[in-house]
């Protein structure tokens, strides 16, 4: 693909920088600040604004005239068939569990090479830890990550063969997250029906307290239990 040619589509390109802009900004955006952001002129932006607005993919308030994205595109990839499938048999199974054990729940799959959250499930507790859904973060230092990799045909950089190995054969993962402390990842796979290719992974950030209902013996022997009822309805 490397000596492929390449074209230029800079309406495409300019649309793509403010999508991604908007993305990653905290606030709304007015039509100076996104073309100072993108080094564009307010003008070369003028119709993308516009035409992104009209396709609703973004919100301009009509009072402050600033931009914010809408919720298009997160629609746009839950219409995906196979994330659609896996999020309609996989969230009710996460709100039992959630209920069940008193922790948060979070739905990871792989994406190019990272761990994307796609579903997140609230613990009905006065607490809990939680994850956005549509976050993004390196395989090599999640413990989702790790299992997602342990049970996939790619290589990734940065991971212990040997710990892959041992997940693999526990077919589960427990481990205290390096990022949080006080809490501890409870990782389960969903697998196909081969036995060793991760759907998606259901993760309980563990945070143990004097309310904790469950223990993470017993916490993961319910994830299994929940990565199980998903697996056989997926049929996959």
């Amino acid at each position: 693909m490397s000596d492929s040619p390449e074209y230029a589509a800079p309406a495409i390109d300019k649309a793509l920088d403010i999508l991604e802009l908007l993305a990653e900004s905290p606030a709304p955006m007015s039509q100076l600040e996104i073309a100072t952001a993108i080094d564009r002129s307010a003008a070369q932006i003028f119709r993308p604004l516009l035409r992104l607005e009209k396709r609703g993919y973004l919100y301009r308030d009509p009072q402050s005239g600033l931009y914010r994205l809408s919720l298009r595109m997160f629609d746009l990839a839950h219409r995906q068939e196979p994330l659609r499938s896996l999020l309609t048999v996989a969230i009710p199974a996460m709100r039992e569990l959630a209920a069940d054990i008193g922790q948060s729940c979070n739905l990871g799959t792989l994406d190019n090479r990272s761990v994307r959250i796609v579903a997140q499930v609230e613990s009905q507790a006065d607490f809990g830890f939680h994850v956005r859904v549509g976050a993004l973060f390196d395989v090599a230092h999640t413990a989702t990550g790790m299992v997602l990799a342990a049970f996939s045909d790619e290589t990734f950089d940065g991971v212990d063969d040997d710990r892959l190995d041992a997940i693999r054969a526990e077919g589960a993962f427990v481990l205290p997250d390096s990022a949080q402390p006080g809490i501890t990842d409870v990782v389960v796979p969903i697998l196909r029906s081969n036995g060793h290719e991760a759907v998606a992974a259901i993760t309980v950030p563990y945070i143990a307290t004097s309310y904790s209902s469950s223990g993470t013996g017993a916490v993961l022997d319910r994830t299994i239990e929940a990565a199980q009822r998903v697996q056989a309805a997926l049929g996959v």
